[in-house]
């Protein structure tokens, strides 16, 4: 089956039928039954790729014919790696929620964020990438602002005003690039050889750039972020912190980078400027954190930074580094989440101070939740030590002062990761929490399936950059300076 519109047609019909759902257990089960079968449907995409700079599995039908806009969608080696985290993660998000007692409304909105995220990864036109942006926030935001905190009206507006604001200057500068082409085309590799003046470049380079910072998100762009990640339900910190803010990284890579490289070149000192202070700062932040969930945030922008840093690199380690701590990042941080849900079912609070001395009671999540907080600060032979190693060689080959104070996510990571696990497992334990039973079933059975890509990812992570190398390569060979 080479059919890719068949990834986005079954979680759009599962999303269709959970809407009408009232028994929970059968929403769930019918959730993670769709999910898993778009998992299943994407593994021939990897089987039959060919590890290339092509795009793959390429489909297009004319959309808009009055206009000339078309549904293009197709894989490379840039695009499937996010596909195959989008697909893997989400039936493990959906299992996280076994707990809750959702309705199918819940885990329809689930379903349809996933069309969105994948529509935003296989898009090969500029609207039809945009519709899929657009998709991907909406279901996000009623998840956060129905199932939240008690903060959570607020908080998740300005999250909204934030991301429809950047939304807004994207779509201008992709109506403004329509009226550039002659052929009057938003295809992807009409766009990248429309060899825009400079003047052009930079005020599309700020428009898309603003876009993608906010969902990354970028320093200064990011305090909507702390507060989103906190107060939303985990399932929805899961979502917005494995899969959504890929899609920022994304766009600087498949858009950004391609449309207006002389602009990017021209503000790579700012660039990479922002992309530091937002790593120590975020750090720093992260290391005064007594809620689990806001120190996991603040060390998620630090992460991302880095990440974006090896993308304004302009070199192949830095690209490549880009494309596989993306899906290491993913890997990490639904694990964490899960794990602050965990304990804050069972002993009522994710305050670190109210913790201590888990170990004792829980073992077995005391030892998967170590190997996935060493693949988090990149401990060798766990996930992300090599994207970690390929991101600051590509940052060190752009400056070597960014790299040191890029660095500094790794030093200071350890200590507020550690940290982190010191005042959940170790120490005296409270008498009240004697009875706190250890973690068993789906619990069990999702941080294994975790644990497992942490270590395989660490020991071969050929399996993600031999997908990526070739296509990595050919954007940079393409892009015209």
């Amino acid at each position: 089956m080479d059919n890719l519109f068949i990834l986005l047609l079954i979680p759009s019909l599962a999303a269709l039928a959970l809407c009408f759902l009232k028994n929970d257990i059968v929403a769930k089960w019918i959730a993670l039954g769709a999910s898993l079968l778009t998992l299943v449907s994407t593994l021939p995409f990897l089987c039959g790729f060919t590890a290339d700079a092509n795009v793959q599995f390429e489909q297009s039908w004319l959309w808009i014919a009055s206009l000339g806009i078309k549904f293009h969608i197709g894989l490379d080696g840039i695009s499937l790696p996010l596909v195959l985290l989008t697909n893997g993660l989400v039936p493990l998000i959906i299992l996280s929620a076994f707990e809750k007692n959702h309705k199918g409304n819940f885990f329809a909105l689930i379903s349809f964020m996933q069309v969105g995220l994948q529509l935003v990864f296989v898009a090969l036109d500029a609207f039809t990438f945009y519709v899929g942006w657009e998709i991907a926030l909406i279901p996000i935001y009623f998840i956060c602002t129905l199932w939240g905190e008690a903060d959570r009206i607020k908080v998740n507006l300005k999250f909204f005003v934030y991301t429809f604001f950047g939304s807004i200057l994207m779509l201008v500068a992709i109506i403004f690039l329509y009226s550039q082409s002659e052929a009057r085309s938003l295809d992807w590799s009409v766009l990248a050889n429309l060899n825009l003046d400079e003047t052009t470049q930079r005020w599309i380079f700020w428009a898309f750039f603003i876009a993608f910072a906010i969902k990354i998100p970028i320093f200064p762009f990011h305090t909507w972020q702390p507060e989103t990640y906190t107060q939303a339900p985990s399932t929805g910190s899961m979502l917005l912190a494995g899969i959504m803010l890929k899609m920022g990284v994304y766009g600087l890579i498949r858009w950004l980078l391609p449309i207006t490289p002389f602009a990017v070149l021209a503000y790579s000192n700012i660039l990479m400027l922002l992309c530091v202070i937002g790593i120590v700062y975020a750090s720093i932040i992260a290391f005064k954190q007594q809620d689990a969930k806001r120190l996991i945030a603040y060390s998620s922008i630090a992460h991302v930074g880095l990440i974006a840093a090896g993308v304004f690199s302009l070199h192949l380690e830095g690209l490549q580094g880009a494309v596989i701590q993306m899906i290491n990042h993913g890997l990490s941080v639904v694990g964490l989440f899960f794990v602050i849900d965990i304990l804050e079912r069972r002993i009522g609070t994710r305050m670190l101070s109210n913790w201590g001395g888990l170990a004792k009671r829980m073992p077995r999540l005391a030892t998967v939740f170590l190997i996935i907080l060493m693949g988090a600060v990149g401990l060798p032979l766990t996930n992300g030590f090599i994207g970690e190693f390929l991101l600051l060689k590509g940052v060190f080959d752009y400056g070597i002062w960014y790299a040191f104070f890029g660095g500094l996510t790794l030093i200071l990571g350890a200590v507020y990761m550690l940290r982190f696990y010191q005042k959940a497992m170790l120490g005296p334990l409270d008498e009240k929490y004697e009875t706190v039973v250890d973690i068993k079933g789906y619990e069990m059975v999702l941080l294994s399936i975790l644990v497992f890509f942490t270590l395989f990812l660490g020991i071969y992570p050929k399996a993600i950059l031999q997908l990526s190398e070739a296509a990595v390569t050919n954007l940079l060979n393409q892009i015209k300076f």
